[in-house]
């Protein structure tokens, strides 16, 4: 049985040479996945118009298509964390502008989206220009555990599956309740443990996504809560939307099944990456971890006050 514990980094050993990562090492194993895969997301999970590296949301009513999901899913955070057109936003971990873009262009609020990749800031600068929106929305590289805003510089801190990347979730919530106005808003939106014991395949899917998609560790829902009020955060509310992404999983399920030989053939040709081929395998990993309830997918949000 494997046990994991709180704030530490539980990827495969390989990638760390028998030693702990240091900060700064773990932001560049980050930075390498999400430049060498840029590409790969636009072909097999977004495209250009939502531009989303995240899991869509799957109105039980609604009978959604994978790219329509991926812009639900910025309309529901929105309205959960209760943003106001004109708010200023902190996209915090922006990837390539896929929220930023969709808050600016559909309720005109003045965002600034930060990514430690300098790439992700420079394709995430080049959409706002296709989709019209470069005048109220900007990109910079910054890490979200110690950004360059003064202290309450924004309205709203929106992270959509980005705070997983922090090593102690507590920095990224120190730091939005830093930038943060009085009164401001966090939304946080990310998969959480369900449990902290692990048989042998059970931990190897969790590992597998872990490196496939450079995470330190998942904290669980309780842990996270506390983190929030323990930062001084009120009006904290959990959403379980786990049911309303198992859609998202499931397509990205089939994908992966579907481009298995395509993946084996380019491998072998040397034609894929570390990165490439360890973001393919969580495809097949994290359904694991939906259907064997080993993870659960919430949006958390709170209050400056």
């Amino acid at each position: 049985m494997y046990t994991v514990e709180p704030n530490q980094d539980y990827r495969d050993q390989s990638l760390r040479h028998d030693a702990e990562l240091s900060s700064d090492e773990l932001k560049a194993d980050a930075t390498k996945h999400y430049d060498e895969c840029y590409r790969d997301y636009l072909f097999a999970w977004c495209n250009r118009e939502n531009l989303a590296l995240h899991y869509g949301y799957w109105d039980e009513d609604q009978p959604y298509d994978q790219h329509q999901a991926l812009l639900n899913k910025n309309r529901v955070l929105y309205e959960k964390a209760g943003i106001q057109p004109g708010d200023k936003v902190l996209d915090a971990g922006c990837g390539i502008g896929g929220s930023s873009i969709w808050m600016a262009k559909q309720h005109g609020n003045p965002v600034t989206g930060i990514t430690i990749s300098a790439k992700q800031a420079d394709y995430a600068q080049e959409h706002t220009r296709h989709h019209g929106v470069q005048d109220l929305v900007n990109f910079e590289v910054a890490d979200f555990c110690a950004t360059p805003f003064a202290d309450a510089s924004f309205d709203a801190v929106w992270a959509l599956e980005s705070s997983c990347h922090a090593l102690n979730k507590g920095d990224f919530l120190r730091e939005a309740w830093r930038v943060l106005k009085p009164g401001g808003r966090l939304v946080v939106c990310d998969g959480f443990l369900l449990q902290r014991r692990f048989d042998e395949r059970q931990w190897q899917a969790v590992v597998t996504c872990l490196n496939g998609w450079a995470v330190p560790n998942l904290c669980s829902r309780d842990e996270f809560g506390q983190l929030l009020q323990q930062q001084g955060f009120q009006s904290i509310q959990c959403h379980d939307i786990t049911p309303q992404t198992q859609g998202s999983a499931d397509y990205m399920y089939k994908v992966a099944k579907r481009l298995q030989p395509v993946q084996k053939i380019s491998q072998w040709l040397g034609l894929r990456t570390k990165a490439q081929t360890a973001n393919y395998l969580v495809g097949l990993a994290q359904h694991v971890l939906f259907t064997e309830r080993l993870t659960e997918y919430c949006i958390f949000t709170a209050r400056k006050v």
